[in-house]
């Protein structure tokens, strides 16, 4: 498959649906050399190109997250683009292919977390759910979880209750107290009230 010329930017369209109908077909077809042009063409002269072929591999990722594993290393590469598309497109892809390649995530985490701190919004979100992820998974869930609550203690406060509510199913009991003393320390920081109480319910659940 041609797939620079399946791409919304070369079919004059503004809108996503040929991005999302490529990834689709990609995956129906298990075209690995499809997904390598997508690939090769995020180092593209034409930033709309780019754009369109990393919404392609992280929605590609989010079907069938084993077609994209074997780029981890190209992902890693665009946390430092200084196109911010690229930048939190390529830890979408990384959230993304967690689920697949948890060791590869495990071992990136340094620049993952580095990343966060330095990025967008979008680029915190998932990182954050990768540690999410990797606390699930008991080889690497102490150490993720001292991450993420860096990340709840340093968190935008219009994000922490998203946050919190998101680590909540991987609150192991020897978790508990600790996650429940980094809300605490920010509860007096969400001043909205509809964001405070949804951070006040994550307590309580967790409290059992």
């Amino acid at each position: 498959m041609d797939v620079i010329t399946k791409l919304a930017t070369s079919l004059d369209r503004k809108d996503e649906i040929p991005n999302q109908e490529l990834a689709r077909d990609l995956v129906a077809e298990q075209d690995k050399d499809g997904i390598r042009q997508l690939v090769a063409l995020l180092s593209h002269t034409d930033k709309c190109i780019q754009s369109d072929c990393i919404k392609v591999l992280y929605k590609i990722g989010a079907i069938a997250p084993e077609l994209i594993a074997d780029h981890g290393s190209d992902f890693l590469k665009l946390l430092k683009s200084k196109n911010n598309r690229l930048q939190w497109g390529g830890m979408a892809a990384l959230d993304a292919m967690t689920a697949s390649d948890p060791a590869f995530i495990y071992n990136s985490l340094t620049a993952i977390i580095d990343a966060a701190e330095k990025g967008s919004v979008i680029t915190k979100d998932h990182a954050v759910n990768i540690l999410v992820q990797l606390c699930a998974i008991p080889l690497y869930a102490e150490d993720a979880f001292a991450l993420l609550m860096e990340q709840l203690l340093h968190s935008p406060v219009n994000q922490l209750p998203m946050y919190a509510e998101s680590a909540m199913p991987v609150i192991r009991d020897d978790f508990r107290e600790r996650f429940l003393a980094v809300l605490k320390t920010r509860l007096p920081d969400v001043e909205k009230a509809p964001k405070r109480k949804r951070l006040e319910r994550v307590m309580y659940a967790v409290k059992g």
